[in-house]
């Protein structure tokens, strides 16, 4: 589609160029939809060109107003240093006309986007959805801008978590599987981790009673720090320095770290529940990965480059043998790469995956998905991957994002307060089919294309919710808010589509109509205002990486549309070309917001 507004910057910058020896490029000349469109549905602001031409804007706009030729145009007006242009019948017709979300954008390389990532000690949550949907519709708004993206997930299946897991299966499972307890595989495993918290918990409040706990207090507590407040702080010199489970656990990591049979075939075993169970999460979404990939096989590779770079004098191995690297130009601290024992941190794996993804799909740019708690990790990551010379560090990106929280507050994996993704999705559904029974809309329905409907709305309640907020922003996710039919939801949006589409069904043909007499009305030019904007707002989410800006576009957009359909009659226009300019452009509304939404991983129902 092309810029409909070319022809006019090109008579202004010629008139410019021509009358006032200014040069100006196309893109120097920003023509906006005016919030208020009594002075015309479009505006250029002035001031900056006017100041160039050492003239007031109204001056300057009044000659434009003279020097602007284009069909699109019926007429201009200078107001308050902007040129306000009110368009002519063609400008909405071609509009009406014109592809407006299927079209061949340039290619602009290959990009991979990573996302998800879970550990294999506990199910996927809340916090994760939200990680999967910004990075689903980051992947799925880049594609359709001309990236080739590859979508990807790296699986931390290894490390001191996982074998807290294993340790509680093996010391209090008595030989349960997923299957005998009737549990999905991640649910299962994850209830041996927040038991192994359990039992470690008991373990250090009993030790603090103890004469060895009593002595520890004595020997290390600060002026007069309480009893309760240092053992609060003390607890992770405990887990490494005394607990019973803690030593188990940090025994089974060794024992991994080197290949032991027995602890191996364990953790594959725990490790394929957790697998299974997040599969089925994963085809819950609609969402699926190009390529996983597993710490378990990605760690060695980032130590053999750690101590290579020992060798090469870019990191410092200290006398306990750990490896460190020094971070202080660049305004950070130092960073452990290895632990004095040779087992790997989260930057060992991520340093060899950023390599080894490289050498595979040579990406103009990887963007990592990961909550705004790592920001500090990721700063390091790629600092450290600029210091050893890796080739791509110019085209990495951290795109952080803040936590969720549900109305009573923040969620904790170790205590089990967290609220399951299955679970949510469940809930979701539940509120929504709550919704429709008291509506009775669907009850003559069968109960499986029921059921089809209502898992559209309550997904889409869901993904909504959680994509709408600026990523960068904290945000509280209520499932009751979330599926509203007249709020800032999912469900809001599809009710428009479903309504357009109620409309098609309505009518057998409609004959495509020469539009060239028909002069839009104002609700109609408010909806072609913002199918115009859509690819303009496309590219907006694709450079911020933020697929809110096109949730809120589709609510915007069908805000404005049932508002038309409140105020304008469609089926009983006042003419035969009145209604076929109205069912078109409702069609043209329906496939945007199919669009819109599909990009963010929603589907739309046919009926509600």
């Amino acid at each position: 589609m092309k810029d409909k507004f070319e022809g006019i910057k090109n008579s202004i910058i010629q008139y410019l160029q021509s009358e006032k020896g200014i040069q100006l490029q196309e893109d120097q000349l920003i023509i906006r939809s005016n919030a208020k469109t009594e002075h015309g549905e479009y505006g250029l602001p002035i001031f900056g060109i006017a100041k160039q031409c050492n003239l007031a804007p109204n001056v300057l706009a009044e000659e434009l107003v003279k020097a602007v030729k284009s069909d699109y145009v019926q007429d201009m007006i200078a107001v308050n240093g902007f040129l306000n242009f009110r368009m002519s019948n063609l400008f909405w017709h071609e509009i009406l006309n014109d592809e407006i979300v299927n079209f061949n954008p340039l290619s602009k390389g290959k990009v991979l986007v990573e996302f998800c990532s879970p550990n294999t000690n506990k199910p996927l949550h809340l916090g994760h959805i939200r990680n999967i949907l910004l990075g689903w519709s980051v992947s799925q708004i880049l594609n359709k801008t001309g990236y080739d993206v590859i979508r990807t997930q790296v699986v931390n299946d290894r490390g001191i978590a996982i074998c807290k897991s294993m340790v509680a299966w093996e010391q209090y499972g008595e030989g349960a599987t997923p299957e005998t307890s009737g549990m999905k595989g991640d649910h299962f495993v994850g209830k041996y981790y927040v038991l192994f918290e359990t039992k470690f918990k008991e373990e250090y409040e009993d030790f603090q009673f103890t004469d060895m706990g009593i002595s520890v207090y004595v020997a290390h507590k600060k002026a007069e720090q309480s009893i309760p407040d240092f053992f609060k702080a003390y607890k992770n010199e405990y887990f490494n320095r005394y607990s019973k489970l803690g030593k188990k656990a940090k025994e089974v990591l060794q024992l991994w770290e080197q290949n032991d049979n027995e602890v191996r075939a364990l953790w594959r075993k725990m490790n394929d529940w957790v697998l299974s169970g997040f599969e089925k999460t994963f085809q819950s979404l609609n969402i699926s990965f190009h390529e996983n990939y597993f710490e378990s096989d990605t760690y060695e590779l980032g130590r053999d480059i750690i101590l290579e770079g020992v060798k090469k004098g870019w990191f410092t191995q200290r006398e306990d043998q750990s490896v460190w690297v020094d971070l202080t130009e660049q305004g950070m601290d130092e960073k452990l790469l290895l632990r004095s024992d040779g087992t790997s941190v989260y930057m060992t794996q991520d340093i060899g995956m950023a390599r080894m993804r490289y050498n595979k799909y040579h990406f103009d740019k990887t963007i990592y998905v990961v909550a705004d708690e790592q920001d500090y990790h990721f700063k390091a990551l790629f600092e450290t991957l600029a210091k050893i010379g890796e080739p791509y560090t110019k085209g990495l990106y951290h795109l952080n994002y803040g936590m969720v929280e549900l109305p009573s507050g923040r969620m904790k994996s170790r205590e089990g307060t967290v609220v399951d993704a299955d679970d949510l999705i469940d809930e979701v559904i539940a509120e929504a089919n709550k919704n429709s029974q008291e509506r009775g809309e669907l009850g003559e329905m069968k109960h499986e294309d029921q059921y089809e409907i209502i898992r559209k709305i309550g997904m889409a309640a869901l993904k909504y919710h959680l994509i709408k907020v600026q990523p960068k922003k904290k945000m509280i996710f209520d499932p009751k808010e979330s599926v509203d039919l007249q709020g800032h939801t999912g469900p809001y949006i599809q009710n428009a589509y479903v309504r357009i589409r109620s409309i098609i069904r309505k009518i057998e043909d409609v004959k495509t109509a020469d539009f060239k007499s028909y002069e839009a009305v104002d609700q109609e030019k408010d909806l072609l205002v913002l199918l115009l904007a859509y690819k303009d707002r496309l590219e907006e989410a694709a450079e911020k990486y933020d697929p809110s800006v096109i949730a809120n576009y589709a609510y915007e957009l069908a805000k404005s549309y049932h508002r038309f359909y409140h105020d304008i009659s469609i089926l009983r226009a006042e003419s035969e070309v009145a209604k076929a300019f109205r069912i078109h452009l409702s069609n043209r509304v329906a496939e945007t917001l199919a669009e819109s939404m599909l990009l963010l991983g929603i589907e739309m129902p046919e009926k509600m």
